[in-house]
């Protein structure tokens, strides 16, 4: 496994004798129309590496040949043959064969220098262990620009990431236009900072450019699920549109991280906005999934509104707390009815007793695993990203006061150690869970630069974690391989924490 050096480890490998051997980079023939998309993109990839007259015509060569069709949840499977004059990738469909080119992009950073590739012969034969193998960037906090999203995108394909979840509002900001809702761009998307780097806090995407990155991705078979918060974390909606607050203000967008306590009002507008919210996601997002977030609700004003009281007691329901359940499942069924299906954080369990939440709402568990442990017993789908397991990638390195980041600490090695399926799991349980990801929130992470140092390579361990068989893992060998993977993403120009290779800051 460390010659070839595989991030995420392949789940069959098999060295041959020999080596592919090419003056310049070898060129894609007889892919045809089928997978023309994966080629183009892979050449482009290889050309902003490499520059533009590096490619060699002729033998030898890749080829891409599409195979019969594998299982539904296999379609991400692909074979790759390298012998001496032939690259061969073979899969069922587009996916398989981006993710073998993705592998052997990785062979190619290694293998190519100085106008020569050099690739040992061998046979892989891959396929995924879960369906979502996600990233989640908070743009709401700082906002990130085109570029810099476009180029962190094509880094987590390289490692087989395939969900892009992407947090666009919070009390801090939000990030795209509602045609019904003009003043939450116009206004929710700014705010006042006494920071110096204030110009990274304002501005949101335009339908154009969220759809230049939707795109971006799809080319990538990355989907991206858009993130907006209801009923909390709503400072931005509130200081646009005063009315959907239970006191009516004053109201800003907050300039100060943290959980606030004004939160959108449970009886009074709030469905309207999220119609028209919806239909713009729809419009823009072709992604099964909408992330309703539904985290760190406060309930003290719902106690003392009586526009909520009444809400309350018309439901028959006894305490503020359990409106944030009802709200989910009418903004679970809204999504529904738009072709969506909702995924909220673990705190949508709570306080459902008297109004339980809809089947098919998806539970991301960040709180530690244990709400992902009680969704699944309750036949909810999963997701798993627990803050204490490795997936918080805005956690520091290690211990200590020169790195940034929050004060808690995220290692690599918890990140490689990750396994969504709890070791009790039942066979039942353990089928509802989805995968897993890293997130970050970007309170203290406020450029591009910064954020790449906090996601690689903690984010190759966790790819790692969601990719490939539990079986035989070696953390030891893992590092061995970072070591020559971390050239390569060098040579993709990011930024690296470095620590864990002196033996620092890994464990």
């Amino acid at each position: 496994m460390s010659e070839y050096a595989i991030i995420p480890r392949p789940a069959l490998l098999k060295y041959q004798p020999g080596s592919f051997q090419c003056s310049g980079l070898p060129l894609i023939a007889d892919n045809g129309e089928v997978f023309q998309n994966e080629g183009q993109v892979f050449a482009g990839q290889l050309r902003r590496c490499f520059g533009e007259a590096s490619f060699a015509a002729g033998s030898p060569c890749i080829r891409l040949r599409q195979r019969a069709g594998d299982a539904p949840h296999q379609d991400e499977s692909y074979r790759m043959e390298i012998d001496s004059q032939v690259i061969d990738i073979s899969a069922a469909s587009g996916a398989g064969i981006y993710r073998g080119l993705q592998t052997l992009r990785q062979l190619l950073l290694s293998g190519c220098r100085q106008g020569a590739c050099v690739i040992p012969c061998g046979i892989i034969e891959d396929t995924p262990r879960f369906p979502w193998r996600g990233f989640m960037l908070d743009c709401s906090r700082y906002f990130y620009s085109v570029e810099f999203i476009k180029k962190l995108l094509d880094a987590l394909s390289l490692h087989h990431i395939n969900i892009f979840h992407w947090h666009l509002t919070d009390d801090q900001g939000w990030r795209f236009p509602v045609r019904r809702y003009p003043l939450l761009a116009e206004i929710g998307s700014k705010r006042q900072d006494h920071r110096h780097w204030n110009r990274f806090t304002g501005g949101f995407y335009t339908e154009e450019e969220i759809q230049d990155i939707v795109s971006f991705a799809a080319c990538r078979h990355i989907e991206v699920v858009p993130e907006v918060d209801f009923p909390g974390h709503a400072s931005a909606i509130l200081a646009a549109y005063p009315g959907l607050g239970c006191t009516g203000g004053p109201y800003r967008v907050e300039d100060r991280f943290g959980v606030f306590d004004d939160v959108l009002c449970a009886g009074g507008g709030l469905f309207p906005l999220a119609e028209a919210v919806f239909d713009t996601l729809g419009e823009l997002f072709p992604s099964r999934y909408v992330h309703i977030g539904g985290d760190e609700v406060r309930f003290g004003r719902w106690a003392e509104c009586p526009k909520c009281q009444k809400q309350l007691a018309a439901l028959g329901l006894s305490s503020p707390k359990q409106l944030q359940s009802w709200i989910t499942s009418r903004l679970a069924a809204m999504l529904r009815e738009r072709g969506k299906t909702a995924i909220g954080w673990d705190e949508v369990l709570e306080h459902s007793e008297q109004f339980p939440l809809p089947d098919d709402l998806i539970v991301m568990s960040w709180r530690g695993r244990e709400g992902g442990d009680k969704a699944a017993a309750l036949g909810h789908r999963v997701i798993m990203t627990p803050n204490s397991e490795g997936c918080y990638l805005d956690y520091k390195h290690s211990d200590s006061a020169e790195e940034p980041g929050q004060i808690h600490i995220s290692t690599l090695a918890q990140g490689f150690n990750l396994n969504p399926i709890a070791s009790g799991m039942d066979e039942k349980a353990a089928a509802l869970v989805l995968g897993g990801q890293g997130n970050l929130w970007s309170e203290l992470i406020y450029a591009g630069k910064i954020a790449e140092y906090m996601i690689f390579p903690r984010i190759c361990a966790l790819a790692e974690s969601l990719w490939s068989k539990v079986e035989a893992k070696d953390f030891e060998e893992f590092r061995r391989r970072l070591v020559i993977h971390q050239s390569r993403l060098d040579l993709l120009g990011l930024l690296q924490y470095r620590g864990w290779e002196n033996n620092t800051g890994c464990m």
